[in-house]
């Protein structure tokens, strides 16, 4: 009798246990977030960096058992391949929608971002992105943050900069004529006008061209002493070596030169001298850049590049405003997101202003010097 007293006693407490992880469980929610960035292609290896940092933040996060509407929350990842295309982002951002996302961190390109924000907007769903152009945010959509500078911010200090500081007498400039190349163009130009510049030439060509010849001997023969590319490192890289064939000494400027070593790779040579403007501070320089990198490599074994510390913030943004508004309904903690002001990796205050756009205005300038790049100054103001 005493044996199955026992035996049942026994029965009892494991039932109770199993009970309790199943009570346990059922109070535990998964909050789903949504990303799309060109996982494929000539700008994968952007995608694979903007994945990383948010993934980070989202590892870190969960590891404070955080707690919404009364239960342990852990936030889980689904990330798409938008192909750096504009058709296929808005084909994944329905696609991300129907999945039932609680908010969006994506998409990398200015020019996917801004046709798929509609679709985000109208489902009420909180988007972060890396797109610069000036435009995403200024469609009336209450939906549209940003994770970097914007190009109103960054050409226009970049354009006063080749001016005033660098004192180039004859500046031309070519775009991509993608969203982000032409938006990074137009307010470059305007402030290298307002600054009393001297503007040459304007030329245009695509993110798929590989062969600049005939725009660079087009420019060559107006005698250029700086000539501003507003488009990424895979025209980029190829456009200053093919313009040193051409004997060019013009200084070679662009705004989205990845400080990896792939633009040095392709220039070879030719890219000594050259010079990049990037949204923030050097890595090393950033507040929490220290700690960030720390355990950016013991996750993934290898350094964090360009876009990493920008999407942690962007997703620990998000994240914290659920937990403020102790909701993950996006109509809930919208506004609350919409108000962050925090202690991030990339600034003291990552906030927004009234029109999602980051508060902070602060652009690097780096150089390329035998073969590597090396920031030289600190543009804008916070």
């Amino acid at each position: 009798m005493k044996v199955r007293t026992i035996a049942f006693a026994a029965a009892a407490s494991g039932f109770l246990l199993l009970s309790l992880e199943a009570a346990q469980a059922a109070e535990t929610q998964t909050v789903k977030l949504g990303l799309a960035a060109p996982m494929t292609g000539a700008q994968a290896q952007y995608g694979k960096d903007f994945e990383s940092g948010v993934q980070l933040a989202i590892d870190d996060f969960n590891a404070t058992k955080p707690k919404i509407d009364g239960k342990e929350t852990k936030f889980v990842l689904e990330a798409l391949d938008d192909q750096a295309d504009p058709k296929t982002g808005t084909v994944v951002a329905q696609k991300l929608v129907d999945d039932g996302i609680k908010g969006m961190l994506g998409h990398f390109n200015s020019g996917v971002t801004i046709p798929a924000s509609a679709i985000y907007s109208r489902a009420g769903i909180p988007q972060i992105s890396t797109a610069t152009a000036p435009a995403y945010t200024r469609q009336g959509f209450k939906t549209t943050f940003r994770m970097m500078t914007s190009d109103t911010q960054q050409g226009s200090v970049m354009g006063k900069y080749v001016v005033e500081t660098l004192h180039a007498k004859r500046i031309a400039i070519i775009d991509d004529r993608t969203a982000y190349g032409q938006g990074l163009a137009e307010q470059f130009e305007t402030a290298v006008k307002a600054a009393g510049g001297n503007l040459i030439d304007h030329q245009f060509t695509s993110d798929k061209a590989v062969d600049f010849k005939a725009i660079l001997t087009g420019i060559k023969s107006k005698n250029p002493d700086f000539i501003y590319y507003a488009g990424a490192d895979a025209q980029s890289a190829p456009m200053v070596k093919q313009a040193r064939t051409l004997a060019m000494k013009a200084t070679f400027a662009s705004g989205e030169m990845s400080k990896t070593e792939d633009f040095i790779k392709i220039a070879g040579p030719a890219a000594d001298g050259a010079i990049v403007s990037l949204a923030g501070l050097p890595l090393d320089k950033m507040p929490g850049g220290a700690g960030f990198t720390q355990r950016y490599k013991a996750k993934f074994g290898y350094e964090p590049t360009t876009y990493a510390p920008y999407t942690y913030d962007g997703a620990m943004a998000m994240m914290q405003a659920m937990q403020k508004a102790n909701s993950s309904d996006p109509s809930v903690y919208l506004p609350v997101l919409a108000k962050t002001d925090m202690k991030g990796v990339t600034s003291d205050h990552f906030a927004y202003d009234q029109f999602g756009d980051l508060r902070d205005a602060i652009i690097t300038v780096y150089k390329c010097e035998n073969g590597q790049w090396k920031p030289i100054t600190v543009l804008g103001s916070k």
